[in-house]
């Protein structure tokens, strides 16, 4: 059902990501050549050969596993970086996706959990699983505190995950990302986590996929959501933000990043990283008939790495060091 409701369009976000906004100037002699451009970078000890991931999407059923395998396979291909869904349910059926790393043995594989997950009684013990299944490279805490209170089932006490998160950073050999789901995260939250210790803030603003909506969809009276459709900070203001109060952390960009142009907008913009799910997902699964599409999804990716290199080049720079300085503006 998550699944199906995610491609449709109508529980994407109508609030735009802010993309639009971001203007880089355009460079008339950039005394380059287009072949030369780099995207190439090294993270989390291994290289990628632009900054990008694929998105966490989905995760617990047969359907989901089909895909993370085709997703695995196509970031082994283009050389990018893997974040997979929510881990719970395949840990707790006790569905095994140590294979992903067999399928994409060079590429950072992300983990993820939820916060609340995390903060519960046994807590730890399933991060720990969530990490050694899939030799992560990193685990991504997800906060999704509106979309568990529009979700059916959904949890609503959130106490004590800050102080779950910072056992996780103490205890787990791995690097933590924490991230949103599509309504962003604010400059106080992300400098409690630094202090936390976590080593990367997926901002996830609002702009993209819409989970809220989605969960919305799966109830029968949803009038008392409706004002809430939309609610969440930007990417594009929540990237711009965090960036600025903690310029040292890794920053993550994702949410409503609809191709390269927009991915280079979130370089300039201080990521270190840009995670991409609903384009991929959507030429990967179609309709969600026959077996995934995985020729069609890497020609997405092919696009994203294409169009974030002319980006580059119009602006005159040949790599993402040289990149991050060129003159733009945020209108």
């Amino acid at each position: 059902m998550h699944l199906k409701l995610a491609l449709d369009d109508r529980v994407r976000s109508n609030a735009k990501a802010g993309f639009d906004s971001v203007e880089l100037t355009h460079c008339a002699l950039p005394e380059i050549s287009l072949s030369e451009v780099q995207l190439g970078l090294r993270i989390l000890n291994r290289e990628l050969n632009a900054p990008l991931f694929i998105g966490a999407m989905t995760g617990g059923t047969s359907r989901s596993n089909d895909i993370n395998r085709a997703l695995a396979r196509i970031a082994a291909a283009e050389g990018i970086g893997l974040a997979v869904g929510s881990q719970r349910a395949s840990l707790e059926q006790n569905w095994s996706q140590t294979e992903l790393r067999n399928l994409a043995p060079s590429v950072p594989l992300i983990g993820n959990l939820g916060g609340i997950q995390l903060a519960e009684p046994g807590g730890l013990d399933l991060a720990r699983r969530a990490v050694d299944d899939l030799e992560a490279d990193a685990l991504a805490i997800h906060l999704n505190p509106l979309q568990e209170a529009v979700q059916p089932e959904g949890e609503s006490d959130w106490k004590n995950v800050a102080n779950a998160i910072e056992k996780a950073v103490a205890s787990l050999p791995c690097k933590i990302i924490v991230k949103e789901v599509g309504a962003g995260i604010s400059v106080p939250v992300a400098k409690r986590l630094v202090d936390c210790g976590v080593w990367a803030i997926d901002v996830a603003g609002l702009g993209g996929t819409n989970w809220t909506r989605i969960e919305a969809a799966r109830r029968n009276n949803t009038e008392i959501y409706a004002p809430f459709l939309d609610w969440g900070i930007p990417t594009v203001t929540c990237l711009r933000d965090v960036k600025a109060a903690i310029p040292k952390s890794v920053v993550i960009a994702s949410g409503g990043v609809r191709h390269g142009l927009d991915a280079a907008k979130a370089i300039w913009l201080g990521s270190s990283i840009v995670s991409v799910a609903g384009p991929i997902l959507r030429a990967l699964v179609g309709q969600q008939v026959g077996a995934p599409n995985e020729t069609a999804a890497r020609s997405v990716i092919k696009n994203f790495k294409a169009q974030m290199r002319l980006a580059f080049f119009l602006t005159g720079a040949n790599n993402i060091e040289v990149f991050r300085s060129v003159d733009g503006h945020i209108s």
